[in-house]
């Protein structure tokens, strides 16, 4: 990585990779904003707390079925028609979300939309850009330019975490009711949609992988490294799907009554420092290698959000949320990065597309057991049972990973 005009920045980055990083930092601020107003509008609907856990399992269990065939079916239809597709798909989720009350027609539409609850990386764009990326720099700019992507999408996922409250704050100017003010938000985030589209547009031909021949099989060459890294990605989505933003501010909401705008300004507070944390990831990947970044930084943010679920009182579970966030997404950049190595250019996209795909639907069912346990204790149960999957897969993924080096990793290491 080298500082280019004032910003870190891989030297071989190319116009193509700018566009990339900031359609990944506006679909960031209108998936921040959107996790933290959906469940205060769902509850403001008359919705449960387990009907709002069963409209996040929608939302992740729609997101893996397209995710799976996107990244399928990239090398033939081209990663810049399938974002132009996918942003349509957003622009309709946000004016379905804003038009209807009725729970059946929620879910469905959740089902088929791109809604993120997380705020993370558990999105139909993701396996696109993902491979789209490792076209636009040098295999070893790889975790730098995914740590730039993920910053993008964290910082501006803080923003607009801090501007979730804006509709409410409006609210009494333009004497709109709490439903209406909230309303507002899923408008915004299909307008989001049509500006992405715009900047889609100017992508190269540079983007899109070499041809495949109709008989090839996806994932010839890495099939079982891929299929061995998402079994274990699943087991921390798992548990990650325990915990998603949305559900995370229910139960802020319901166990210490945080209202909107205050869980907006600390989930903008712990998205500052999960995007501050990940300028660290690739520095410290050169220097320790990959899986050790993933598991070292991931062990500690687990134990503090386990910890999170002891504290009687908000300042101190807020406190341990915060030190969470400061590592908890550190592994995001080497994960993906790692990913991307191990496999040949052309299998990326399909290496992407299903080692999320377990992610979604593993993120998908922990929202419905974590909705009921909400509905029935205000203790923080989602939380140790989330932490704990978390920590899991950390130990498993060092067992089974840590000696599997890519090329480019093992000559930088064997240099120092």
């Amino acid at each position: 990585m080298a500082i280019v005009a004032g910003r870190w920045i891989p030297q071989s980055a190319t116009a193509d990779a700018r566009v990339l990083l900031t359609t990944r930092s506006l679909r960031g601020f209108a998936d921040g904003a959107v996790s933290v107003l959906l469940p205060s509008y769902l509850i403001a609907i008359g919705f449960s707390a387990a009907q709002v856990g069963a409209i996040v399992f929608s939302t992740l269990l729609g997101s893996a079925a397209l995710t799976l065939a996107v990244g399928l079916l990239s090398h033939r239809v081209g990663r810049k028609r399938l974002l132009l597709g996918t942003c349509i798909l957003m622009c309709a989720t946000g004016i379905g979300f804003a038009a209807s009350r009725n729970f059946w027609a929620l879910f469905f539409i959740a089902v088929a939309g791109t809604l993120n609850p997380s705020a993370g990386d558990v999105s139909i764009f993701l396996p696109i850009e993902q491979a789209a990326l490792t076209e636009t720099v040098e295999a070893r700019d790889f975790t730098v330019i995914f740590a730039l992507y993920n910053v993008g999408g964290s910082f501006a996922g803080a923003l607009g975490a801090l501007a979730s409250g804006l509709p409410l704050t409006l609210a009494s100017r333009f004497g709109w009711t709490t439903v209406e003010a909230q309303r507002s938000g899923f408008f915004a985030y299909s307008a989001i949609a049509i500006l992405a589209a715009l900047l889609y547009l100017s992508l190269s031909a540079a983007v899109e992988a070499d041809p495949m021949p109709a008989s090839a099989r996806p994932l010839a060459k890495s099939r079982t490294v891929v299929l061995k890294l998402s079994a274990l990605f699943s087991i921390d989505a798992f548990g990650g799907g325990f915990v998603v933003q949305s559900l995370l501010a229910l139960w802020l909401f319901r166990r210490f009554g945080l209202s909107v705008q205050a869980a907006g300004t600390f989930f903008f507070a712990t998205g500052l420092l999960g995007a501050m944390s990940q300028f660290l990831s690739s520095s410290l990947a050169a220097r320790i290698g990959r899986i050790n970044t993933m598991v070292f930084t991931h062990v500690p943010a687990n134990l503090f959000l386990m910890l999170a679920a002891l504290m009687p009182t908000a300042p101190l579970a807020l406190g341990c949320l915060l030190l969470r966030a400061s590592m908890s997404s550190m592994d995001v950049p080497a994960r993906q990065s790692y990913v991307m190595a191990v496999v040949p250019p052309e299998e990326r996209a399909a290496a992407a597309s299903v080692t999320n795909v377990p992610r979604s639907l593993a993120s998908a069912f922990a929202p419905l057991p974590s909705g009921l346990l909400l509905d029935y204790s205000l203790f923080g149960w989602p939380l140790l049972i989330g932490g704990g999957l978390k920590v899991l897969y950390d130990v498993l993924l060092l067992m089974q990973f840590r000696a599997v080096r890519p090329s480019d990793e093992q000559s930088s290491l064997a240099s120092d």
